[in-house]
């Protein structure tokens, strides 16, 4: 039997506020989170649209942070967020095992860059022992699981842009297949200098080369991404479990897929991953495509990867595409990598509970090569019992996960595990 995996609270830091609360109701207001990077001018870069995070080490108190490097402190601080939001004290973690399993596509490279450049230019002598813990992939989730003293499971998924939804997938299935009962789950990335730089180098970021270009996802005028930072964090609970302390349900992961594309970059092979990923995830859930009510779309600008899913879109729901509202919150919260997945998530959950569905901001003309879909193009009032979210990597990973509407009376009992996956659709 598969056990039901309930959301109890959530944790964010991100430019369009510090709560989920706050982070929908910006995003129905269709505010802007997305700012402008001009700081590395000096190194022959342009100007691009983008943004870093004000300070948010005022969620840490208690302790010196200094062992944690920027990545940590935001992970450990939306750790607090997310704690309380779900009202796990300190008593209740000295009860029980918290795990904490934790996606980036970047984690601490800013930190590990550093540490390079001062041992090659200084002397290894130079190279603080403080920073040299920091450089492993895994150290933002280790540092973060020591600081709130979370005695669980404690693991680093990388799959690029898709880490985030990946870690929730993951952890998912820890509680429901597993002998796990709590675990939060979620994403982080930094802007840093050298992800900038990549992804900059890679032809990934925004160009400038005409002057209406954007990042308006599936706009026609796109040409790339806008890079900015975030954290965000789901408290998961087992539901029998969640329901017998008396925790206030906020939905409930329905079931996930994902798959990878090696021939993400050949055309007419591009959809193939984000095809399969969206019905891997409708089968887990038990949901026929009919009962979907809204896709919280991955777009953000690609030009090619919102071409991907905008055709995988049309293939997996052909003759219901064109009734399901889409949204891309992207539009204005920019691409924070492994976060932006659990940032739609907790958009998700608000837009169940609200009944108000935010819509694409800035566009105005969508590509005419994408199918027929219903782009939600300003917030609109919409009761959701079932919402899809997408995440798309840049090299050919793809995630979908299902959350649904809380049970009216939140009856705490196990799923049967299928024996047979539906019958694929045709393309």
């Amino acid at each position: 039997m598969r056990r039901r995996v309930a959301i109890t609270g959530t944790g964010v830091i991100c430019s369009l506020g510090n709560s989920g609360e706050e982070l929908h109701a910006a995003l129905c207001d269709q505010r802007d989170g997305i700012g402008r990077i001009e700081d590395y001018v000096a190194e022959g870069f342009e100007p691009r649209p983008g943004g870093k995070l004000p300070s948010f080490e005022s969620y840490l108190q208690g302790k010196p942070f200094r062992p944690l490097d920027r990545t940590g402190r935001l992970v450990a601080a939306t750790a607090t967020l997310a704690l309380r939001n779900s009202g796990w004290g300190l008593e209740m973690l000295q009860a029980q095992e918290v795990g904490l399993v934790l996606g980036t596509m970047f984690s601490s490279m800013h930190t590990i860059g550093q540490f390079d450049r001062h041992a090659m230019t200084a002397g290894p002598s130079c190279a603080s022992p403080l920073d040299f813990a920091n450089t492993v992939i895994n150290s933002a989730a280790g540092q973060t699981a020591i600081w709130h003293r979370l005695r669980g499971i404690n693991s680093t998924v990388s799959t690029g842009a898709t880490s985030g939804l990946m870690a929730l997938g993951y952890a998912t299935d820890l509680i429901a297949y597993g002998n796990h009962t709590v675990i939060l789950a979620g994403g982080a990335d930094e802007f840093c200098f050298e992800a900038f730089c990549g992804l900059e180098r890679a032809g990934l970021l925004r160009q400038s080369s005409t002057q209406d270009a954007c990042s308006v996802p599936f706009d026609v005028r796109r040409n790339g991404i806008a890079l900015t930072e975030a954290c965000a964090l789901l408290m998961l609970e087992e539901w029998n479990s969640a329901s017998e302390r008396g925790a206030r349900i906020l939905g409930e992961i329905k079931g996930h897929g994902n798959a990878y594309n090696p021939l993400y970059h050949q055309e007419c092979h591009g959809a193939d991953g984000m095809v399969r990923a969206i019905r891997a995830a409708l089968n887990d859930a038990q949901l026929p495509a009919a009962e979907l009510d809204c896709i919280s779309a991955c777009a953000n600008g690609s030009r090619l990867a919102d071409t991907h899913e905008g055709l995988a879109i049309g293939a997996v729901f052909n003759g219901l595409s064109g009734s399901i509202p889409v949204t891309a919150i992207k539009s204005m919260l920019g691409e924070s990598l492994g976060s932006s997945g659990i940032l739609q998530a907790i958009d998700l959950i608000h837009t169940i509970e609200s009944g108000r569905l935010p819509g694409i901001l800035g566009l105005l003309n969508a590509d005419p090569q994408l199918p027929t879909l219903d782009f939600c193009r300003q917030t609109q009032n919409l009761r959701v019992r079932s919402g899809l979210i997408n995440s798309l990597g840049f090299d050919g990973h793809a995630c979908s996960l299902v959350v649904g509407a809380p049970s009216a009376d939140n009856r705490a009992d196990t799923i049967p595990a299928k024996e047979e996956p539906c019958p694929p659709r045709k393309m």
